[in-house]
């Protein structure tokens, strides 16, 4: 699998997201008993939303692109005793992983993906969740002022991703957890089932 320089470096430092404990907008559903069965979250940075699907009983499973993020994840796990595993992947290939999960968690990656790689990460989930699973997942808003960070994602710009074989049940305006800012960041967040 390719390098990403980019990803990995951005892990060098500490990245804005990666707020040592996972959003409250999951840690909700995970208290709600929505991370059951085989949960993968993607692109799953050092790992929090893993674990937290795997201390609800998840048989829970991480991947991201960045070498350096899987190695702390791991860490974090074998010191918090945690059972889960990581693994360096590609969001865009799921379909690699050969394995089907009942719940798919995202916090922050459908947005990185500009308007032709969109269709291509939509089906990557499709080819990783089984029919009538839950992808749950956290964007940045367009609600978010200014034009600093990600790209803004609109309601309007979720439902057409997600128009073909997929059911949205909920989109809720949601904050974003960000170590630079304490009021956080506007986010949507989406209840999406496959169909």
């Amino acid at each position: 699998m390719a390098q990403h320089p980019s990803w990995n470096s951005v892990y060098e430092g500490s990245p804005p997201w990666d707020i040592g404990r996972p959003q409250p907008g999951f840690v909700m559903l995970a208290d709600a008993g929505e991370f059951q069965g085989r949960v993968l979250d993607v692109g799953c940075g050092t790992g929090e939303h893993v674990m937290l699907a795997a201390s609800h009983g998840a048989e829970a499973m991480g991947v991201d692109v960045a070498e350096l993020a899987i190695e702390r994840a791991r860490a974090k796990a074998q010191q918090r005793g945690i059972s889960a595993i990581f693994e360096v992947g590609d969001a865009l290939h799921l379909d690699r992983l050969r394995r089907q999960f009942d719940v798919i968690t995202d916090s922050g990656v459908f947005h990185v993906f500009d308007d032709e790689e969109r269709p291509v990460y939509v089906n990557s989930l499709r080819s990783a969740l089984r029919p009538g699973g839950m992808y749950y997942m956290m964007c940045f808003s367009d609600r978010q002022p200014g034009d600093w960070g990600p790209r803004r994602v609109s309601e309007a710009e979720l439902r057409a991703a997600f128009k073909d074989g997929w059911s949205i049940k909920s989109i809720e305006p949601a904050i974003f957890a960000v170590t630079i800012d304490d009021n956080g960041v506007q986010a949507w967040l989406a209840t999406i089932e496959r169909l």
